[in-house]
Formats: C-alpha cells, structure tokens, sequence
C-alpha cells in the first residue's frame, strides 16, 4: 500500500484560525528509552480518540510535555484535536484505514518530531506487531515491550505464565486443545462440566462457547476454532472449568521493567452485559482484605518475574473465596479512574514516566487506600435494547459537585460518529464510604441531560436504586439476568 504523507495541522489550523502547513523532516536523532537512563519527552503523539485521547492529553499538559493527535475524518472536530499542539488526519472514518493504519501513525509521528506514542486502550493498544514497529521506527512505545505483550496476548501462554508465577488459575487444559476428539472429550471430563471453551487468541468477550454437556462438546470445539480463526487469525482454543456464579474482580499493577512492581487494589466490574462492563467500583465489596493483599502481591511478583513494564491488570474471577486468573490486559483500562480515585496516584502520567526511563517512585507501603470510588459508562444507545444511537448532541449537561469527575470529549453541538465504540462519557463519583459515593452518582446522575441521541443514563439510574447493587457483591450474571426479567 502507498501512503501519501499525512496532512499535518497546527493547533490554530484545528482550530480554524490557521491553514495546514507543510510537514517538515523528522529529527534524526531520538533518544531511545534504556534500563536506568531517564529523560523526560518533549512531545508525544496520541493514537487514539474519544475519552481517553483527552485523557491522556491533559495528563501530558500537567507534564509539559506538547500532543500531536492523530484523528481520522469522522473526528476532525473533536474537542481534543483541537486542543492539540499538532494535529494529523490519518484517512477515512473506518477504523482499519485509520486508528488500525500503523504505517500512518508513525509516518505521522515522524513528520511531527514527536518521541513517543501512547495508544490509550482500543485499537492498537494491545498489539504487538505495533509496538514493534514503533520501536523499530525509533520511537518509545508508551506500553509494555512487544514480548510481554505476545505473552499475555496469548490467553495459553498467558496462564502458563501466571501458573509459573504462582497466580492462581481457573482449573482447565494445560495448553491448547488437542485435534484428536477422544483427547478433547477425555481433557473436559478431568476438568468436570460445564465447560467453556475459549479463542487462545480472543478478547471482548468473543470466540468462548460454555459446554453444559458431553454431547454438545466436540461441535463447540469445532465452532470456536473457526471463529477464533476468522476473528483473531489464530485457531487454538483451549478450555476451562466454568463458574457459575462468580464475579469479576481485577488487580492494577505499575511496573518499571526494572523489578520495580506494585498492585494498585482491586475493581469490581461485575454488573456487566455481553461481556461488556457497565459500571466498576474500587474497592470491591464483600471481599475479605487479607485475600485481596494476598492476591496483589502475587500479581506485583508475577510482573516482576515476566519483567513487565507499564501500567497493566490482571483480571480474576472470584467465586466462593477464591482468585482465579482470566487474563491480563496489557494497557490502561477504561476503569482506571475509580483506582486513581482512592489511591491518588495518577496512573497515565505513571505510564509515561516508566517509558520515559524512570524507576517506579512507588513503592507497595506508599499505596495507601482510601473511601470508595464508582464508575458509570454512558453510551450513545438505547438504554434497554442497546441499540446504538449516533447523531448530534444538541443539549450536553453533565454534573458537577462534591466527589464528581466526568471524563467525557462531548460537548453541545458534538456528533457521535456511527464508527466507533458507543461511550461518549465516564461519570465517577467517589466518597467517604461506598453508600456516600453511591448517593453522589445518584445525584450525579440526576442532574445529568443530553438531548439529541439516547443514551444508558435511565439504566444507570435504575441499576443505583437496585437492592441487589446497593447491598454490592452481585455475579457477573445479575444485570441480564435483570434485564430478562423486566417489563417490555
């Protein structure tokens, strides 16, 4: 494929007060990031949109460190390009010929002189073969090394790994699935049913299938392969024991690479639809504080075993009094504000600091945890069909007061482009006590209006007046089985 080189814009020019100008020639020389060798950028390139494109932006300006965004066509009003110091369209609305285009986002940071890119989380965050070319190319990947990545990408490798390291696992096969129906139907009556079988290579809640029965098994297996193959060019699937009712907990680690490691606490992400997370809160109730210390020390050991190096979370379910590893996502998490919340540490200017070479300035008796913190994700939907809802925002009210964060790159007038991921904002609301911060979202939520598209605020509303929710603790199963129940 030939790439023209990307219109660059200046900062008046998205804002309409200047012309594109010419891109000049990159710098010859960058300083790559070594194990004990620190420096502090002077400009990174942010390779996403939305939320988290802002998000990481204004973390940047606290720094001082200037922003190019790339954007695509459909994003070429956004708040956050206009906000950047530079700006590069990168192609078309479809994500694949834009977000998903490697070679235009590091051809744009070269004509920009930027020293790094942080992907956010999304589209290329969790890539591999993209981090490598970004250091190949001699910028700073504002993430884990591109091996770290393939480890924990690989849901088979990525349990090895946690079995080796001591985190403890859901009971299921030691690797991917064998081709031999007998061995498969022989693997699931060790583990006992039901069963679920998952994509090696999956993500987002696709390419897993529960197995209730042995009769049902081998056209599961057959099934997942095929997706897996189609979905994440990658056919292994492997399988294990499926719980009933757990829940969904997470540990948020920080590590320097350098053996530097600490554990953030835990999120609750279980009131969830699809496999799609609907609200969070740190901490998570009901769990017993010496099972969670336990388990986040064994997280913060495992990074430092792998040598990982980033922000990063090992996602659990918990059922019955027990941790057992999922998966890890290597990259900020959309979630990550409850953690800031009631630890006060800043987790995306942490990410750039370790990029940039620094040794973790935390240490696990720094972490000090403190009240409650809840996250509400609005999406531009139906908030009951979850259809989704593109268009013009003609009225844009979001809240305020005590405990209140809305991260959001919405604004009057704003159109939700019908390309990309439904959210539009991230109410947080933290408190005292959990009941205190549970009060404010209700406030908070209250007084929030948007006009012009549906939106999942009367679901929200709903789910903070819920008796199961308010008492906390619920299954990762409880918001459709809700949703089955309730009146048309």
């Amino acid at each position: 494929m030939t790439l023209e080189r990307p219109t660059l814009v200046s900062r008046e020019a998205a804002a309409g007060t200047g012309g594109a100008r010419e891109a000049p020639e990159p710098a010859p020389d960058r300083v790559p990031t070594l194990p004990g060798h620190s420096f502090m950028f002077e400009k990174i390139l942010i390779a996403n949109r939305g939320e988290i494109a802002l998000r990481i932006q204004r973390a940047c300006r606290e720094l001082g460190i200037k922003t190019v965004v790339v954007h695509s066509e459909a994003d070429r009003e956004a708040k956050y390009v206009k906000l950047a110091d530079e700006s590069v369209c990168i192609g078309p609305a479809a994500s694949r010929e834009s977000y998903l285009n490697m070679p235009a986002i590091i051809s744009a940071a070269e004509v920009t002189d930027a020293e790094a890119i942080h992907p956010g989380y999304g589209f290329l965050s969790e890539n591999a073969d993209f981090a490598e070319r970004v250091e190949k190319s001699g910028f700073v990947f504002i993430g884990p090394r591109p091996e770290s990545i393939r480890l924990m990408g690989d849901k088979v490798s990525a349990k090895q790994a946690m079995i080796a390291a001591g985190v403890p696992v859901v009971p299921g096969s030691e690797g991917s699935l064998p081709d031999d129906p007998k061995e498969v139907i022989q693997i699931a009556r060790q583990i006992g049913y039901p069963v679920i079988v998952k994509a090696a290579g999956g993500g987002g809640g696709r390419g897993m299938r529960v197995v209730h029965t042995e009769a049902a098994l081998l056209n599961a297996v057959t099934m997942t392969r095929s997706e897996a193959a189609a979905a994440f060019n990658n056919p292994d699937v492997y399988m294990e024991k499926f719980l009933e009712n757990p829940r969904h907990v997470e540990i948020q680690v920080l590590a320097d690479g350098q053996r530097g490691a600490v554990w953030l606490g835990e999120r609750d992400c279980s009131m969830q639809r699809r496999h799609q997370k609907i609200i969070e809160e740190a901490p998570a109730p009901h769990i017993p504080r010496r099972l969670v210390d336990r388990i986040g020390d064994r997280c913060a050991d495992a990074c430092r075993k792998i040598g990982y190096r980033g922000a990063g979370t090992f996602e659990f379910l918990y059922e019955n009094g027990e941790f057992y590893f999922i998966e890890m996502n290597t990259r900020i998490q959309v979630e990550h504000p409850v953690t800031e919340a009631i630890t006060g540490v800043d987790l995306v200017q942490e990410q750039i600091r370790i990029a940039a070479g620094e040794k973790l300035r935390l240490r696990q008796r720094d972490v000090v945890f403190k009240g409650h913190a809840i996250e509400c994700r609005i999406n531009a939907e139906d908030p009951f069909r979850f259809t989704p809802s593109p268009g013009r925002i003609l009225s844009w009210h979001v809240p305020g007061g005590p405990g209140i964060r809305v991260d959001s790159h919405v604004y009057n007038g704003y159109f939700v482009p019908p390309n990309y991921d439904s959210m539009i904002a991230k109410v947080i609301a933290y408190g005292d006590t959990r009941e205190q911060a549970l009060a404010r979202m209700r406030i908070a939520l209250s007084e929030m209006a948007v006009e012009g598209i549906s939106t999942n605020i009367a679901l929200h509303r709903e789910l903070l007046q819920d008796a199961r929710f308010i008492e906390g603790g619920t299954n990762i199963h409880y918001l459709e089985q809700r949703l089955a129940q309730r009146p048309e």
